[in-house]
């Protein structure tokens, strides 16, 4: 096996100026939450799966008891509409493991998608603040400046005041690299406590990519999980002020 094995299901699909998407796990696993709830709802077709050794050394064990190796997949939606543009869509069980892997991994999709004639790339994060939020912003870094102004139309917020960071891994690299070859595109990173799955900040960063691909999604579902993330998180925080308040039972731990 090489470093990178890609298997395509079918005939790659022709598309029609076509976006790019990526949502792989990260921060509250906020990318990977939204662009699988979007090839859910708009009934994408998966025609391509990444396999890496920089993947863990693992496998997947199915409810029917059989096994499938960790991978990435690549799926596709045609335009509905005329309004709408044709859609690419990265998700995936890891990121890479290593830098080198990142960076190979990364080569290897802008290397897919410029074939299939994507131009503009957008990628999906969590933005972690390390305490619980109610509404959370969307925050924006991009490619070019002349993306700033179109981004916030869609509901994507700048914070200038801050001192400047960094995207770590694929939403980032993918941006970065992409710069390299020509792209334009966009990350998206939902707020989030950072310490949970967090379906309340992916459905924030949905409604921006409703806005953006002009695609109306029902979020009923993430709601739904957002709540019973709320419900586990208030039972945590009653834990540990429970904990706080009788620090004498630890005396009792062998």
């Amino acid at each position: 096996m090489d470093l990178i094995t890609i298997e395509y299901i079918g005939k790659q699909p022709k598309l029609n100026n076509p976006m790019f998407i990526e949502g792989l796990p990260g921060i509250g696993n906020v990318g990977k939450l939204a662009v699988e709830h979007l090839i859910d709802s708009i009934k994408a077709k998966k025609f391509a799966e990444i396999y890496c050794k920089d993947f863990p050394p693992q496998v997947f064990i199915n409810p029917d008891g059989t096994i499938e190796l960790v991978k990435n997949e690549f799926y596709y939606w045609k335009a509905k509409k005329k309004e709408q543009r044709d859609i690419v869509l990265l998700t995936g069980d890891y990121q890479g493991l290593s830098s080198q892997g990142q960076y190979e991994l990364v080569d290897t999709i802008l290397t897919i998608i410029e074939k299939l004639g994507v131009k503009e790339l957008y990628t999906l994060g969590g933005y972690g603040l390390g305490h619980d939020i109610t509404r959370p912003q969307v925050l924006c870094a991009t490619t070019d400046k002349q993306l700033v102004a179109p981004m916030k139309k869609h509901g994507a917020v700048f914070k200038r005041n801050e001192p400047g960071g960094g995207i770590v891994g694929a939403s980032g690299l993918i941006l970065g690299l992409g710069k390299l070859r020509g792209f334009q595109g966009a990350c998206f990173m939902g707020e989030t406590p950072g310490y949970l799955v967090d379906p309340k900040s992916a459905k924030a960063v949905l409604k921006v990519l409703m806005s953006l691909t002009k695609i109306d999604i029902d979020l009923t579902a993430l709601e739904k999980k957002a709540k019973e993330i709320e419900q586990i998180a208030q039972q945590l925080r009653e834990m540990e002020t429970t904990s706080k308040e009788r620090p004498e039972d630890l005396k009792y731990i062998g």
